[in-house]
């Protein structure tokens, strides 16, 4: 790879020391990524010596925020029905009204101030038939995309994310573009990315790649398991309209008002008693779906959706590397290939000391100014890229609480299954009893 010159050395100097001195940039929101409240002396210290390590736990991550999105019942358009969410936030204590449209602009906003980051995609968008199985299945991913955002560092201190989750004016979109207008990005705003290369390993590139793949493979192990995850939960669901139906068949069954034949009299008071204890049966049955079917819901909602979070935050990384190797890194190898044909050409128009050639070199040193900043983006890209797999590891103790989870639901529903089953034998010794009976 070649080197820059002193003069990007320089020309990164003056633009840091612009960058303090710009009311514009120092009124922008700076991620503060190095910060922690409580942290441990040893540990702080080596954090202080290190601005690209990152001090932040699992439960640390977690208590920045919790968000609620819940569905507002429907307000029907001119033309068609609009889903609108309310948008709950414990941090600042506030509830909104969101649609789907300002989640976009949202999006698209943290993508702008924050290209080098994981930020989580945004489930698709239904124009005409989208059922209610569709709007539950968008609202899930819509909680889940904007938890992941409240409690991501540099996302929860930026002023764009405050006002999506408190701003109750009447154009919450507008507000949010004018919030991010004439600010930059990250790379703009943070006043150690011209000295990001500094802090770089020397092996950054292996690190990224071995990273890369061990976050693929743990994703696509999650995946089979949050696929066997959902049919565990829909066996139950399938499980409780089973044990329903079962017991709905016993009632019929009991309620069932055919005489009986002239030569069957003799056991007619079997038949009345058998009639009413399998009557009986269907309320210990019907019983019995309701706890399958409330087993099912929990597993959906604390197995299957953790699991969809954990996925979630997977899949922004795998996008996060994908923008980085075909956006950034691909830029920054085309810069480097521009300027070493520059450099030459330089080098030429000073020995020659023609008029034109002396235009030609101006006009490259300012090309070269171009080169030098891709240059100083792509180490702040990989400056964010170490930061973000920091980020990812920190959450990989959610694989505890997702088994945890798994485990008590299991534990709780079969429990409360078997108390039923228990209370429900007793009922069967009268189908055994009768005038007849041995």
């Amino acid at each position: 790879m070649d080197r820059l010159p002193a003069a990007a050395v320089a020309v990164a100097a003056e633009a840091e020391a612009a960058e303090e001195e710009d009311p514009l940039a120092a009124d922008s929101p700076v991620p503060q990524v190095s910060e922690q409240r409580d942290p441990e002396p040893g540990r702080m210290q080596m954090l202080q010596g290190n601005p690209l390590l990152l001090p932040h736990s699992l439960q640390e991550l977690l208590a920045k925020d919790t968000v609620q999105v819940a569905l507002v019942p429907e307000r029907k358009g001119l033309f068609l029905k609009h889903v609108e969410y309310e948008v709950s936030s414990q941090r600042f204590g506030a509830s909104v009204s969101r649609r789907y449209n300002d989640f976009v602009v949202f999006h698209d906003l943290l993508l702008q101030k924050f290209p080098y980051r994981m930020v989580p995609a945004l489930p698709p968008k239904k124009m005409l038939g989208a059922d209610r199985e569709f709007i539950e299945a968008r609202r899930r991913a819509l909680k889940r995309f904007i938890n992941l955002v409240a409690r991501h560092p540099p996302f929860s201190e930026d002023v764009v994310l405050k006002l999506f989750l408190s701003f109750s004016g009447p154009d919450v979109q507008s507000k949010l573009k004018e919030s991010a207008q004439g600010v930059g990005d990250e790379f703009m705003n943070c006043k150690l990315a011209t000295r990001a290369k500094d802090f770089l390993p020397a092996d950054i590139q292996t690190q990224f790649a071995v990273s890369r793949e061990l976050i693929r493979n743990i994703y696509n192990s999650f995946y089979k398991l949050r696929d066997r995850a959902e049919r565990i939960a829909s066996r139950a669901i399938d499980n409780a309209a089973d044990l329903l139906m079962f017991g709905k068949e016993l009632s019929a069954l009991g309620s069932d008002t055919t005489p009986l034949p002239s030569w069957a009299a003799l056991h007619s008071s079997t038949w009345g008693s058998l009639k009413q204890a399998l009557k009986g049966l269907s309320v210990e049955f019907a019983l019995l779906a309701d706890k399958a079917a409330q087993q099912g819901k929990k597993e959906e909602n604390d197995v299957v959706e953790k699991l969809n979070l954990f996925l979630d935050l997977l899949q922004s990384y795998k996008d996060l590397c994908e923008r980085h190797e075909k956006g950034v890194l691909h830029k920054h190898q085309r810069a480097l290939h521009k300027y070493s044909l520059m450099r030459r050409q330089m080098s030429a128009a000073v020995h020659s000391q023609q008029p034109e050639a002396v235009q030609q070199l101006e006009s490259r040193i300012v090309e070269e100014s171009t080169v030098q900043t891709t240059e100083l983006r792509h180490a702040f890209s990989l400056y964010c890229l170490h930061q973000e797999t920091q980020l990812v590891h920190a959450c990989l103790p959610l694989t505890a609480h997702l088994l945890g989870a798994f485990v008590d639901s299991q534990i709780q529903g079969h429990k409360e299954m078997s108390k039923v089953w228990d209370d429900l034998k007793p009922k069967l010794h009268c189908l055994f009893t009768g005038p007849n009976s041995t």
